[in-house]
Parts: C-alpha cells; structure tokens; sequence
C-alpha cells in the first residue's frame, strides 16, 4: 500500500469532545429548524438545513480526517484544511422554550451586546478581522509555532472559524439580522479579499526557498519536494480561495443590477392608473 494511502487510511481521528462540539449544535439546530419550517417554510427551506449540515461535515473534514494528520508533513493537505475553516463552514429554536425565555432571553436581549454585533459584523471590521488572521497564521513564525504546539494549532483553528463567520455574515446576511449598508458594498469587499488571497498565494506558489522549516525536514509522503510542496499549496489557496470569493460577488452583481422588486397594482381611479405597494 503506497505510504500516502496508509497514512489516510490511518489517520481518522475522532476526538469526543470535538465531536460533542460539533454534533450537539446539529442535534439543536435541526430541532429548530423543524420548528421554524413549519411557520416559514419558504424561508427556511430543506436547502439551508442541507447548507448547514454540509457545513458541520466540513468542519469534522477539517479537524478528525487526513487532512490534519497530515498537515505536518504536506502544506498541500494543511492548506485544504485551512481553506475549509475559512470558506465552506436557527440554533435557538431547538433549545427548550425555558431556557430561551428565562435563560437566554434577557441576555440575548442586552442592548450592549446588540450593539458589540453590530459593530463584530460590520463589513470593515468583519473584513480586517479576516484579513489579517489568515496572513498573520501563514507568517512562518505563527505558522511554525502552530505545528510545534497542539494548543496553538487547536488557537489557530478557533481563529479561522470564528473570523470566518465573522467575514462571510454580510455576504449571506442572516435572517433576521439587517444589512449595514447598501449590498453594491460588498462587491470591494469580496474582491479585495480575493486580492489578498491571491497575493499570498502567490507568495507561496513562487517563492524560491521553503518557508517553513517543518516540511523541509518532515518525511516525503509523495514524490513532490518540500518546495513543490509549497507552490501545490499555494496554487491550491488561489483557484479555490478566488471561487470561494468571485462566485458571491457574481451573485451580488446580479442581485445589485436587478435592484429593489416594486410590485404594482391597478387602482379603481380609471384605467391603467397604478400605484407602488
């Protein structure tokens, strides 16, 4: 069996608290999202229970297959894991209706934390948020303080996740959260993100020299040098990281030129006289 291979098959790790991390929050959202599906169902349709599940598989992906057992000794398999924190990844509903109102409630209803969200999920904040956590965790002093210590790596991982729900909240824009600003903002959004992306890519895909240390030494599993190593990486960051960015700003386009829906009605003052709703 060729090393790469043993190595896969091998290398599933499921760690119970990581998992509990994970599967509780799907147990509790798909007990809400029955709920609300049942009140709103052209808003809360079978698709985005499927998004959100999908979304939990990719975390598990991330952190329990290959690509982590992996990513000390292939930058490939640790930039596939870092692109599936930072780009593929109605809770309250499935909680006990107590809970919510008594427990959650008030808390959820301090105008102090409505205003911290507002201002977490601002497009620039969000933006810069995203922006300098993913170069900051590929500069190579972080990056290698990440592969020595488990604790880091774990510290790494949370950083991804957390600025990358931050990053993609104005994109998707949940419901019932409103939109801070008009929509034709996030089209700079999106694309300076991409342009950072590709910068750091390229960095990586054309460097001359192996940046990080680890993979210079680590065992080959393929036949690619440490340094092919890193220019696969780096070419893998920049087609999948600029999908990931140029698809949303593609549906954006189409939502900004089709502007606002202005439904029209007849009115009984004579014919062919209307009026907006």
């Amino acid at each position: 069996m060729p090393p790469v291979v043993e190595v896969g098959w091998q290398s599933w790790e499921f760690d119970p608290w990581a998992l509990a991390l994970i599967l509780i929050p799907g147990v509790i959202y798909v007990g809400g999202w029955r709920q609300v599906h049942r009140q709103m169902p052209h808003r809360f349709g079978a698709a985005r229970l499927a998004a959100f599940l999908a979304g939990l598989a990719a975390l598990v992906i991330a952190i329990a297959s290959p690509l982590d057992a992996c990513a000390d000794l292939l930058l490939t398999a640790h930039m596939l894991q870092h692109l599936l924190l930072l780009l593929i990844v109605p809770l309250l509903r499935g909680l006990p209706r107590r809970v919510v109102k008594h427990g959650l409630g008030p808390f959820l209803a301090w105008p102090a934390l409505w205003r911290c969200g507002r201002r977490l999920t601002h497009p620039l904040t969000a933006w810069l948020a995203f922006v300098v956590t993913s170069t900051a965790w590929h500069v190579p002093a972080l990056y290698e303080l990440a592969l020595r210590s488990p604790g880091w790596h774990e510290v790494e991982h949370l950083c991804f996740v957390s600025t990358a729900l931050l990053f993609w909240w104005p994109v998707i824009q949940p419901w019932p959260s409103r939109p801070q600003g008009p929509r034709w903002v996030l089209l700079p959004y999106l694309f300076l993100a991409d342009v950072q992306n590709t910068i750091l890519a390229a960095f990586l895909t054309f460097c001359e020299r192996v940046l990080y240390p680890t993979y210079a030494s680590a065992p080959r599993l393929t036949s690619m040098t440490a340094l092919d190593d890193q220019a696969a990486a780096g070419a893998i960051m920049w087609v999948l990281g600029s999908v990931a960015f140029l698809i949303p700003a593609a549906c954006v386009t189409i939502q900004v030129l089709q502007g606002p829906r202005v439904a029209v009605r007849p009115v009984s003052g004579g014919p062919g006289t209307s009026t907006s709703a």
